[in-house]
């Protein structure tokens, strides 16, 4: 069976972002809507889920494109407040626009999560 290019994209997406999330917690801590409290225990859990979806999709296991398109949909409250949180701030008008701009690419991400193969 091949892994379609979006699947592998997802994989290597995911495994980077999960890395990242333990080596360089710092740098997702502000997706963290302050509403849910301490922002490290987040960004140490979203990493784990993310590392675990990567596996999950590289081993093409019956629950991962499911874990993972509900996974892209949690993202989205970080992305959204990321570009919230960038429109408050001094940076350049282009880094607000694409903060805005990532936001509806998680559909696409989403649809191929779920069209992942998945042994039986």
């Amino acid at each position: 069976m091949t892994t379609p290019v979006g699947t592998r994209l997802l994989i290597g997406a995911f495994a980077t972002s999960g890395v990242l999330h333990m080596v360089k917690p710092d740098l997702f801590e502000p997706m963290i809507p302050p509403q849910l409290g301490p922002a490290r225990p987040w960004v140490y859990g979203s990493g784990v889920v993310e590392l675990v979806c990567a596996g999950g999709l590289a081993t093409s296991q019956p629950w991962a494109p499911v874990v993972t398109t509900a996974t892209l949909a949690a993202v989205w409250v970080g992305n959204i407040q990321m570009a919230v949180n960038l429109q408050r701030s001094r940076r350049p008008p282009w880094q607000k626009a694409a903060a805005w701009a990532r936001i509806p690419l998680q559909v696409p991400m989403m649809a191929a999560a779920w069209r992942s193969p998945r042994r039986r």
